[in-house]
């Protein structure tokens, strides 16, 4: 099945100029070859189905897939593979991610868990340095490694859903992604920075100075660029499956790349060795699981069970604040944000001491997901003051919705998880909606191409706790999948999808995703607008982190009146002062479908629709 009659890649104008891989000479005026249809923009409203994503190309893939009869699942796949060549340092091959799913027949949602998982023979201090006895020094060193990389899940997660849901084989979903590859993409300010930003990382790796620093230089902004590599890779898993992947040469090949990580001769950093060999890979398996439910204010909210922790944090977040009233609130804001604030902070106790791997710990994900024990967790969030963080966990074994007096100790914690991952949200004129979240860790993952297949492979792994507690629900663990925070969201009214959403961002995922549905919900703001509103992260910790447009919207009042302490999350010119980047479609009663990305994070998202009218 051809799925594209024309190219993706916004670069019609600028193929017939010199190219070579990983860079390109020829100025920005490639872009003046773009159709409509790859330039980005933050919202669309129409039928037939709908994307939304970070990336025009992703988007235009998404939505070709969808005129050609493709379903969410066929489409969503099609976008993921094109961000692994237009996002490679945010989402890829090398890495994991979840995938939910409505299903418009069955009125069911079902989940997908493609977390990456340690090696077997992983052991418990691999992130201590044999030299010092100390821990690594977590950037750049531990994250710049091949003892940071997990077993990837993402390519099992593809093959999974399509299988379960899908309509289109995998090589034909591939297509799109193949194309991209193969023609480039038009570098813009963003990916030029990103590369910036990790030029000590991608100059320690000869695969990785290859591709992405051709000849020693940053990509230009306007230049194409090509990955032939990645485009032959994923033309083998179109041929063979996803076998080649994980039993074969290419699984030889990262196995390899992971324990002997291809070092330049005049790099400085340590680059710990990594133990993942080939039967990890033949192991492997995305899983199947239930989704997690909560009821909000009479909307039915499926999230990520654990291994992510996205399911049963947001959805005890809700539980908490559906206790009180805050549409009296409307009017107040900071009120409003104030409870926003404060269960989060009580959820995220929770979540540090409770949530890891359910194959390795007892996760209590029915009790942390149950109303009564929301309803006695709101006995400790203060309508007018902020309470001094952290906050206690609450106690699973022994609740009833009253208030407690003991709550259970809360462990010391140190935040890991980083901040870079890609979201998308997918919907089709069947009814069906796709919400993934997929990531490779860190701002380029491991900082490692596997030579000569184009990939990055992520650094996964740093999101157990660095140091091993037998305590700890996140410690790691031979075979574990470490603790996330990606929470793709999917929200039912009678049975039918009202809204979905998700957003990259390490573990202010989970507020971001809250915050969200706070302002549509709570605050009545439109999808587009409860998305740009300016946000701010509390996870338990002393001061709330927030950006600085909240900083200086809400800051005032929420300081003098019930008492937070606000840090910013960096500069007001800088995209590192970001929280988030989320993606959404709503579902409106005329039958129509709002499609709705970022208008200014991360350059702005990309939202598109099969039929802007009937």
């Amino acid at each position: 099945m051809q799925i594209l009659g024309r190219r993706l890649a916004a670069v019609t104008a600028a193929l017939a100029m010199s190219v070579t891989t990983g860079a390109l000479v020829s100025p920005a005026s490639a872009h003046s070859g773009a159709s409509d249809e790859t330039k980005k923009m933050p919202t669309a409203t129409g039928y037939g189905g709908a994307v939304s994503t970070v990336d025009a190309d992703a988007s235009a893939a998404a939505i070709e897939v969808l005129r050609k009869g493709g379903n969410a699942v066929d489409a969503a796949v099609a976008a993921a593979a094109t961000l692994g060549v237009t996002e490679p340092y945010s989402a890829g091959i090398g890495g994991g991610g979840y995938f939910v799913y409505y299903d418009a027949k069955s009125k069911r949602v079902s989940t997908i868990d493609g977390r990456e998982t340690a090696p077997a023979k992983i052991k418990s201090d691999a992130f201590i340095d044999p030299k010092t006895k100390e821990p690594y020094k977590f950037t750049p060193d531990l994250v710049t490694s091949g003892v940071s990389v997990g077993v990837p899940g993402t390519p099992a997660t593809w093959e999974r859903a399509l299988k379960r849901w899908g309509t289109l084989s995998l090589a034909d979903a591939l297509e799109p992604a193949i194309d991209v590859a193969e023609d480039g993409f038009v570098v813009d300010e963003t990916f030029r920075q990103q590369t910036a930003d990790n030029q000590l990382r991608f100059e320690a790796f000869t695969s990785t100075k290859d591709l992405y620093l051709h000849d020693g230089k940053l990509p230009e902004v306007g230049s194409v660029f090509k990955n032939p590599d990645l485009a032959d890779t994923y033309q083998l898993l179109a041929n063979k499956g996803m076998d080649a992947f994980y039993d074969g040469p290419l699984a030889k090949e990262i196995a390899k790349t992971v324990q002997n990580p291809p070092k330049s001769k005049d790099t400085t950093l340590p680059v710990p060795k990594g133990s993942m060999t080939e039967k990890d890979l033949e192991n492997y398996k995305a899983l199947d699981q239930d989704p997690t439910h909560v009821n909000y204010r009479g909307y039915d909210v499926y999230g990520m069970a654990p291994s992510s922790s996205g399911g049963t944090t947001v959805g005890e977040s809700l539980n908490i604040l559906d206790v009180f009233n805050l549409a009296s609130l409307k009017a107040d804001q900071p009120a409003v944000l104030h409870h926003y604030l404060e269960a989060s902070a009580l959820a995220f106790a929770d979540r540090a001491k409770y949530v890891g791997d359910p194959a390795f710990v007892d996760v209590p994900t029915k009790a942390l997901t149950d109303p009564i024990f929301g309803k006695e967790r709101a006995c400790e969030l203060d309508p007018l003051h902020a309470a001094k963080k952290p906050v206690a966990a609450g106690d699973v074994k022994s609740y009833d919705g009253t208030c407690p007096v003991d709550p259970a100790a809360l462990p010391d914690e140190k935040d890991t998880e980083n901040i870079s991952t890609t979201n998308m949200t997918v919907s089709d004129k069947w009814g069906n909606v796709v919400e993934y979240t997929l990531t490779i860790e860190q701002t380029g993952g491991s900082g490692i191409v596997v030579p000569g297949r184009g990939f990055l492979l992520n650094n996964e792994l740093t999101d157990f706790s660095t140091v091993f507690d037998a305590a700890d629900p996140n410690r790691i663990e031979p075979g574990k999948r470490p603790r996330s925070s990606m929470s793709p969201t999917i929200l039912l009214k009678d049975d039918k999808p009202f809204l979905a959403l998700g957003s990259p961002g390490g573990s202010t995922i989970i507020t971001t995703v809250l915050q969200t549905l706070v302002n549509r919900i709570d605050l009545g703001m439109s999808i587009p607008d409860a998305i740009a509103a300016p946000r701010a992260s509390q996870r338990n910790t002393a001061s709330v982190t927030a950006e600085p447009a909240f900083i200086d919207k809400y800051g005032a009042a929420l300081t003098s009146r019930f008492g937070h302490v606000l840090a910013s999350s960096g500069d007001s010119f800088s995209s590192a002062s970001e929280i988030g980047a989320a993606t959404a479609i709503e579902f409106q009663k005329d039958g129509r479908v709002l499609a709705a990305a970022e208008p200014v994070r991360r350059g702005g998202g990309s939202a598109m629709v099969v039929k802007p009218a009937k």
